[in-house]
């Protein structure tokens, strides 16, 4: 895949860019792990100066750098502006809150006395150079949210960016090394993902992070494994959003349309699989269909645009064979389900019914704004259809009876649960999924603390 910017809502290729031979990929990977060395040491005080600077900097640059965003991968401009403010936002959480974080922890006197010693603490060292394999449908967020925890632990980062989101990674660089970080700290490394392999071979990289697909983290945590480095995983998702009778309709109709094409529905915690209680379906499918058909699709550039472009012709392409192969084993289509004629890479809002375990869109993600709508009888068989997906990312509960909160909360296999409400990120809460959705945290305490090194120091008589 070439390294350009293609403009998904026309189809038109406004800039392109050649790979980094061998001889500036050394310099760059040699030039982390010396700034490292140094970087390391500095305080928490310093480090924080320069993230606050960062998050200063990417505020006074919002509206450039979210046109950018939108011209490189099609998001509508008003949820391009909402992301520059969200990584701003965590920027500052994690300035604020890492020395806290990251401080060193006390054993229990007890304890240290019944192993032998006279006094004990566990600190938290960070590991060194730290690869990104960050995917394009959020692509300032998802690297902010690696690389503000990483830097304020004292590691510094390396990102291998999507090669459809060019510039702004190479925004990104740019926008720490204005902050003051010194070029080692945060490089972007504009290569294609053929070069990752050799990258996570090599001693200087010490550990490795990747948010994308089920493929892509399959070949990293691999090479990774083979290598006995420390990865993160964030994959697919096709989260269950799940609709009982004490639920608010209006309001839960209302959030899930937006759950469902925030970002034109290619975000991997998008509500996808909506299960809703016989008593309530009805009512639940007409309003959200509703809903989904008044959405307007075009310019995402437009600042009353709802969905723009998928990112590529390909994601397009993919999506479609999902619904086809749902139409032709028998799915109903309440609303859109065809493609638009005119140039760039746009598909409708669309809802399907009549789903069964056959159908591909039932175990694969739709990345797009597809829905698929199931009826289920009682809380039972709505568990047991949440969970009947290979992914385990997040999930939606819409209910006002406590004790089917904490029935959804014990059951659903998923790395977060939503209760009356959107899923959304955070940086005070973990991140992360089970299954093939990946593993570790992002995000939070827990997210900092992955790629340290956490050290006992134990002190005898």
């Amino acid at each position: 895949m070439p390294i350009a910017t293609v403009n998904p809502a026309d189809g038109e290729t406004l800039k392109t860019y050649e790979a980094m031979g061998e001889e500036e990929l050394e310099r760059r990977l040699q030039l982390a792990e010396a700034t490292f060395r140094t970087y390391r040491l500095s305080s928490f005080t310093d480090r924080s100066r320069l993230l606050l600077q960062a998050a200063n900097l990417l505020e006074e640059d919002q509206r450039d750098i979210a046109r950018v965003m939108t011209t490189e991968m099609g998001k509508p401009i008003r949820q391009a502006r909402a992301e520059a403010a969200k990584c701003a936002k965590a920027m500052r959480w994690y300035a604020e809150r890492a020395e806290g974080l990251l401080a060193d922890e006390r054993p229990d006197e007890a304890d240290v006395a019944d192993s032998g010693g006279t006094r004990a603490l566990v600190r938290y060292r960070p590991l060194g150079p730290v690869l990104a394999v960050m995917p394009w449908n959020f692509p300032l967020w998802q690297v902010v949210r690696f690389a503000a925890p990483a830097l304020m632990a004292g590691n510094v980062g390396l990102l291998k960016h999507a090669s459809n989101v060019p510039q702004t990674a190479l925004y990104l660089e740019d926008l720490f090394h204005r902050a003051g970080f010194t070029e080692g700290c945060f490089q972007t490394l504009l290569i294609g993902s053929g070069a990752v392999d050799e990258i996570l071979r090599d001693e200087r990289v010490k550990a490795a992070t990747l948010t994308g697909s089920e493929p892509a983290g399959r070949a990293v945590a691999a090479t990774s494994g083979a290598m006995v480095k420390k990865t993160v995983l964030e994959l697919g998702g096709s989260d269950p959003f799940v609709v009982m009778p004490s639920a608010d309709l209006d309001r839960a109709a209302r959030v899930a349309v937006t759950a469902r094409v925030q970002n034109n529905g290619q975000s991997c915690i998008a509500a996808k699989r909506f299960i809703v209680h016989s008593d309530v379906y009805d009512a639940f499918a007409e309003r959200f269909t509703e809903g989904m058909k008044a959405l307007k699709v075009g310019d995402p550039l437009e600042e009353d645009t709802d969905v723009g472009p998928l990112a590529s012709e390909q994601g397009r392409a993919d999506l479609e064979e999902l619904v086809d192969d749902a139409r032709r084993a028998g799915a109903g289509v309440l609303c859109g389900g065809e493609r638009p004629d005119g140039p760039g890479w746009y598909y409708p809002p669309t809802v399907l019914t009549g789903l069964t375990r056959e159908m591909r869109i039932h175990r694969e993600e739709a990345f797009g704004p597809v829905a698929t709508l199931y009826r289920v009888a009682d809380l039972d068989e709505a568990v047991l259809l949440a969970n009947d997906s290979p992914f385990g990312l997040s999930s939606n509960v819409w209910t006002q009876d406590e004790a089917e909160v904490d029935r959804f909360a014990r059951d659903l296999e998923a790395g977060g649960v939503f209760v009356n409400g959107m899923t959304a990120s955070h940086p005070a809460f973990p991140f992360g999924g089970v299954k093939r959705s990946g593993y570790g945290r992002e995000l939070s305490g827990h997210g900092i603390r992955e790629f340290c090194n956490i050290t006992t120091v134990w002190h005898g008589a």
